[in-house]
């Protein structure tokens, strides 16, 4: 009918994508609105523009509360962009949820629903910051995941309905120590939990950017500048994004700007003096030094 052909015309004007970025001493947010790079109004906080980005009539409030600039968008453009996470946001992990990874540690994948744990804040660092190997781990391993941003309070989100409260999709770099929980995985919030263990970002990219089809053909890379790498597609995770956002938020709030991530097909292991870089096709890449 006219009318769905107007409404996907709509949605494909509307892509977009959103970042923050510190600039002479003021936080900027930023979006990206196909070839254009624009910045928003100042009055208009982080977490409304997560909640803006969920539906093609908030984008398109964002992009008439924005002006144009002229920063051309590389890696290197975002390599100082800020933690997406908003400001009462919460992360959520997804453990073993491709069989590569659950091969990495010797285990079986869960049956019933992926291993979870929640991350403390304190682990969250900007793109580009260094992570800090710490003391008391004998291997710290790096692996690159996708994280779903909740734009929207949910509870009981239904399965067939997992888009409707979502901003968009980032690129996750999640650290754990990895000897502690070989020797107990209840350990695993704890292994989880050091400084500097997570970053979010640099980007959040609407779900207008994806198919069904492409959603299920993300590439997820963890790489070190020694030349390691370890790959997998999102079609390899158990439980893939619709059942993870109802898992998750069955009985319990997540709130507005929380990160789901939903797992790694594999760990490298990292030593201080290399640099590490996660990412994900069509979303961003972080890259972080190791000291």
């Amino acid at each position: 009918s006219p009318d769905s052909r107007e409404y996907i015309l709509e949605r494909i004007l509307t892509k977009m994508r959103c970042f923050q970025m510190d600039v002479n001493n003021k936080t900027n947010t930023y979006i990206i609105d196909g070839e254009s790079v624009r910045i928003v109004d100042q009055n208009i906080s982080w977490d409304q523009t997560l909640e803006s980005m969920i539906s093609a009539s908030g984008r398109s409030w964002l992009q008439a509360r924005s002006e144009e600039t002229n920063i051309v968008i590389t890696d290197q453009t975002v390599r100082n962009a800020k933690c997406v996470i908003g400001s009462e946001g919460i992360v959520w992990g997804a453990g073993l949820n491709y069989k590569t990874h659950s091969n990495d540690l010797d285990t079986l994948q869960p049956n019933s629903a992926p291993g979870s744990y929640l991350r403390p804040r304190n682990s969250l660092i900007n793109n580009g910051e260094p992570i800090v190997i710490p003391s008391q781990s004998s291997r710290v391993t790096g692996e690159a995941e996708i994280g779903i941003v909740i734009g929207k309070s949910i509870k009981n989100q239904p399965l067939d309905k997992w888009t409707g409260n979502v901003a968009g999709l980032t690129t996750v770099l999640d650290m754990t120590a990895e000897d502690v929980i070989r020797e107990n995985p209840r350990h695993i919030p704890w292994a989880k939990g050091f400084d500097s263990f997570c970053s979010l970002g640099p980007v959040v990219v609407s779900l207008d950017e994806f198919t069904s089809d492409s959603l299920e053909q993300l590439l997820v890379e963890t790489r070190t500048d020694d030349g390691s790498i370890r790959t997998g597609v999102s079609s390899s995770m158990k439980y893939g994004m619709p059942f993870l956002v109802n898992y998750f938020s069955q009985g319990r709030t997540i709130p507005a700007g929380s990160v789901i991530c939903t797992g790694t097909p594999g760990a490298l292991a990292l030593e201080d003096g290399l640099t590490v870089s996660a990412s994900v096709s069509n979303v961003g890449r972080l890259t972080h030094p190791l000291v």
